[in-house]
This record gives C-alpha cells, sequence and structure tokens, in this order.
C-alpha cells in the first residue's frame, strides 16, 4: 500500500514528480501520549521484517522523503537515530529529504532530554542525516554548532543535496513552461479535482472502499421503489467531516444529501441530527427503514490540543482509552422502535460493537474526508454498487483482548499475525451482496527455489445473482523452519469483478524475497529451506484453499 501511493502522488513522469511523497512517522510511533519522551522498543528481527518494511517499500517505490518521529527506539531518539543514515541512505538509497517532525528538535533537550543544549543536539540531528527542520529553534542550534566546531559547512551542504534532489524533481529551479503541472491552480486554469472524469474518480474510490460487515436477511441492498419513508438519523448524518492532515476538499456529499440525491421524490427523507435522540425516535417510528450514522469526530469535535471529550475517541496526540462507541446507546434506543435498520458506521478506527453486531441486521462501515460519502454511499445502500471493501486491521472485540499500549513486540498478540483470541472482525474481512465460491488452487513451479518465484493461481466464481468484487487474499505460514513465525502472513491479494455465474483465474506471483526473514546473526535477509503452506481465501480468518510447498536452496 505504501509503494502504490507513492507511485500515485508522484505519478509516472520521467522527469517530474507531481508531488513528493513525504512518508511519516519514522518509525514505530504508535502512542500517542507521552510520544514526545516514550522509546518503542523491540529486537532488530521486528525492527527489519514489521516497522521498517513500509518505509523501505516505500524508497524502493520512488519516495526521497520522510519524517523523523518523535519519539525513541530502544532508547535513541528517532531524529538522531544511526539507523536514518546506516539504514535508510547506505542501505536503501534514499537521497533525499530526512525532516524532524514539528518541534521535534527541540524535544531532544526538553523531553528526551538526550542533548544538553540545542548546538549539540543540531551537529547530531546534520551528523544522522537530518536535513529540514520543522522547528524554529534549528537556526540558534545549527549556528551555535557551527560556531562551536561541532559541524562543518560541508556538514551542512552534505545533507542540502537531498533538499535539491526533491526539488529538481519537483521542477522548483526549471522554469514553469516545462513543468507539466506547474499550472495546476493557476487562475484561467480548469482546476483538475472538479473534471466529471475526477469527480468519478473520488467516488468509485469511495464506493470501493465501502466494508459491509453485516447484512442479515439480505435488508441490503435496499429498494427505493419499496420505500415511502426514510430516517436519517445520527451525529454523522449531515455531515462530511475532515481529519486532521485531509485538506480541504473542493466540494462535500454528506450521507443525508446523498440518500436525498439518490432517491428524489420517490420516498419522503427525513433527519434528525446531533443531540437530537427524542426526534430521532419519532422519525424511526414512522420510517420504513432507518440509515444511523454513527462513528468518531476526526478532530475529537475540535477540542483543544491533547484533548478528546469521549474516551473512545482518539486524534494526534491522544491515545484512545477505550474500544466502545458512545452512539451505540443511541443504536439500541433508536432499534427498540423500528428494527428495520441500518448502521452505517464511519470511523478512523475499529470499534467493539458487540451489541451491535449481535442485533442490527446491516452494517456499513467507510471512513472520513472524502468529499464524495454520500454519494458512495447512496449508491452501496440502494444497490448500484456491490461492496467489495475489506478491513485493513483487526478488529478487537473487547479491550481486553488489547496487550500494554507500550508493548512494541508484535508477538505478544498483536495484529492478526499473532493474535490467537476471537476478534469481532478479523483481518481482511468483508460481505458482498453476492457469493463466490473458491474451486481449485496450482502453484507454477510446485517449488520454490533460490533467487525464483511461483504463480499461485486461484480459480473462482460469483455463484450470486450479482455482479460484484472479490478480493482474493494469499497468506503463507511456515512449518519446519524453526523461530517465531507469524501465524500468518498476508503476501499477496488481488480485486476482481465477476459477473453473475462467471469463473475467472485469478494469479499472484510469489517471490522468493516474500518468504525472506531478517537473520540477525547475518545482518540481511534469508530464505530458509522448508515447507510452507499457501492459504488462499476471502479474509484471514476465511481460507477456502490450501496447498504445502518445498522452498529449496
Amino acid at each position: 500500500m505504501t509503494a502504490a501511493f507513492v507511485r500515485g502522488l508522484q505519478g509516472d513522469n520521467p522527469l517530474y514528480w507531481q508531488a513528493a511523497a513525504l512518508m511519516k512517522h519514522f518509525l514505530a510511533n504508535s502512542n500517542e501520549n507521552d510520544r514526545e519522551h516514550t522509546s518503542s522498543d523491540f529486537d532488530e528481527q521486528l525492527l527489519r521484517e514489521y516497522y521498517a518494511y513500509p518505509f523501505q517499500q516505500g524508497v524502493t517505490a520512488g519516495s526521497r522523503a520522510f519524517m523523523a518521529a518523535y519519539n525513541a527506539h530502544n532508547g535513541i531518539p528517532m531524529t538522531v537515530h544511526p539507523m536514518l543514515r546506516d539504514m535508510a541512505v547506505k542501505e536503501w538509497g534514499q537521497d533525499g529529504i530526512i525532516c524532524t517532525d514539528g518541534g521535534g528538535f527541540g524535544l531532544l533537550v526538553s523531553a528526551h532530554k538526550y542533548y544538553p543544549d540545542l548546538s549539540s543536539a543540531a551537529a547530531a540531528c546534520l551528523r544522522a542525516g537530518i536535513s529540514q527542520f520543522l522547528d524554529r529553534a534549528y537556526r540558534e542550534g545549527v549556528e551555535g554548532a557551527l560556531n562551536q566546531g561541532l559541524i562543518t559547512e560541508s556538514t551542512i551542504d552534505s545533507v542540502l543535496r537531498g533538499n535539491f534532489r526533491v526539488m529538481i524533481k519537483l521542477g522548483l529551479l526549471d522554469p514553469p513552461d516545462l513543468v507539466p503541472y506547474s499550472s495546476i491552480g493557476i487562475a484561467d486554469t480548469t482546476d483538475p479535482w472538479m473534471t466529471g472524469e475526477n469527480r468519478d474518480a473520488a467516488r468509485e474510490i469511495t464506493r470501493e472502499s465501502i466494508v459491509l460487515l453485516k447484512n442479515s436477511d439480505s435488508i441490503l441492498p435496499l429498494d427505493p421503489q419499496t420505500l415511502k419513508t426514510i430516517a436519517v438519523i445520527g451525529p454523522y448524518a449531515d455531515k462530511e467531516l475532515l481529519d486532521w492532515y485531509s485538506g480541504t476538499p473542493p466540494y462535500r456529499i454528506s450521507p443525508l444529501e446523498g440518500i436525498r440525491n439518490y432517491v428524489k421524490d420517490r420516498a419522503d427523507v427525513l433527519y434528525a441530527g446531533n443531540n437530537e435522540n427524542n426526534a430521532a425516535e419519532k422519525i424511526a417510528e414512522q420510517a420504513d427503514v432507518v440509515i444511523l450514522c454513527a462513528g468518531n469526530h476526526p478532530t475529537c469535535d475540535n477540542a483543544p490540543w491533547g484533548e478528546c471529550k469521549s474516551p473512545g475517541d482518539g486524534r494526534e496526540a491522544v491515545d484512545r482509552q477505550t474500544l466502545e462507541l458512545d452512539q451505540e446507546d443511541l443504536i439500541r434506543k433508536i432499534y427498540s422502535v423500528n428494527r428495520n435498520m441500518v448502521v452505517v458506521l464511519i470511523s478512523s478506527f475499529p470499534y467493539a460493537i458487540n451489541w451491535t453486531q449481535a442485533n442490527i441486521p446491516a452494517i456499513l462501515h467507510m471512513t472520513h474526508a472524502t468529499q464524495e460519502t454520500g454519494g458512495a454511499l447512496a449508491d452501496v445502500l440502494f444497490g448500484d454498487y456491490n461492496p467489495g471493501g475489506r478491513l485493513v486491521q483487526t478488529w478487537p472485540a473487547s479491550d481486553d483482548q488489547l496487550p500494554p499500549m507500550m508493548d512494541y513486540d508484535i508477538r505478544n498478540g498483536r495484529t492478526y499475525m499473532y493474535f490467537r483470541g476471537e476478534p469481532l472482525y478479523p483481518f481482511g474481512y468483508g460481505l458482498s451482496y453476492t457469493a463466490f465460491a473458491y474451486e481449485y488452487m496450482t502453484v507454477d513451479p510446485p517449488e520454490l527455489s533460490a533467487g525464483g518465484a511461483i504463480i499461485v493461481t486461484v480459480q473462482i466464481r460469483n455463484t450470486g445473482l450479482r455482479a460484484g468484487d472479490e478480493v482474493i487474499q494469499l497468506y503463507i505460514r511456515h512449518f519446519d523452519q524453526g523461530g517465531d513465525f507469524p501465524l500468518m502472513a498476508l503476501k499477496g491479494f488481488r480485486r476482481v469483478t465477476l459477473l453473475p455465474g462467471e469463473r475467472r483465474q485469478v494469479a499472484i506471483t510469489l517471490k522468493e524475497s516474500d518468504l525472506e526473514r531478517w537473520h540477525t546473526d547475518q545482518h540481511c535477509f534469508v530464505m530458509e529451506a522448508g515447507s510452507i503452506e499457501l492459504m488462499a481465501g476471502s479474509s484471514s480468518a476465511d481460507i477456502r484453499l490450501q496447498k504445502i510447498i518445498r522452498v529449496t536452496k
């Protein structure tokens, strides 16, 4: 996903980037509380295989910028960690911008207390490879380091080269008429994001991201021809909220607006929003169906920095205190007066919605910060689009299933790779308005040899009555190679659209490098001979086909 994001942002022009893809935060910055001075501790194997891996893939895909995290790793602040230069620059070939997070430079002195003054901190940053400071104190620090002889002008020159490389790729040093993207947003030009093609693309991306979590008795899709009254309820029913870094979209379509646009005059659409519980119950009693939009506010309803009103919410600098959803009480109340109900969970993260899952007939999940929320949601609700999205996280069933916040050793029960409990929704989960049969799997060649690759082919068939998307997921499990191997690990996936009755052979290539593990003694990735189980299915908990192969040296 990192590699695809980098390629999409930067574009395919051979000379210029559309934008510079800056990855953040390098690395292991999963806790928000106390991140300015905490240390994320784990061994070298997890560093290479898990925490650093997405950044490595991003650099390989062409990213030449990343931001160092506030936190430390194994006691060393990331802003000055040797891995910036030793791993990212020397091994991966990162030769662009490495910047601090906002205020991160000063925190080396004030929070981490790793250096006695700004001058020594600045010298350490430059030696580590930092080339750009998001910090007002850097001038004092760099000038002090220079005056004290802690650095030289050549030290500064060596890191500035990376900044200029990025500027050159963006065309900032070239005449504008040579740069194909220089006129975007300039007066008298058409804003590309407002063209029909790009509005359609935004809607399609939003539709593809929607996940169907439950659909008892096929309540979805709704038939607008049979509905006279629709109640749209909830604090996020008539809002299109922006996330902290989402920018400002050129237009916004809320769930309520999208539903009204879709049904037009075929049905009455009633609405009750935030803090209107009595009105919500009243219109729910009148309605043929209730669509209740719950979730979180991405910036905690604009609470002061470092605060959230609800313990189930989180944002930058605030960790969530619970997985419970505030609006589940509202869901219960509305369900008591109308059981023909769809919950649309619009959220930035998982919730342990156990009561909702057990009682509400249909549940959809989508995220914030898309201008086409309402239009895409209406397409899914009324069947113009068959949802095929999949969850990219394991959704725990309770707070008790989570290890301590500061336990960064994921082998202690984090992620689908090491979690042994029963989640509310597993990684890769998502339903459809149709059904798919997995018929067989072939592997060519039958063994994977050193430096080689195999092609895993899965034949599937749409056994339902609607066209729909299936996401074929390929996982592996190591057998006889020893070590703390994951219970399973995703190694590839393909999303395909099939018509009713259609069969398709879907091929996923698996390279030897996809199966390698980091060996600390040898300080490199190594593929050891042994047996590996290939598992193809619709989610990490819905494996349909399995095959064991040998890996030979």
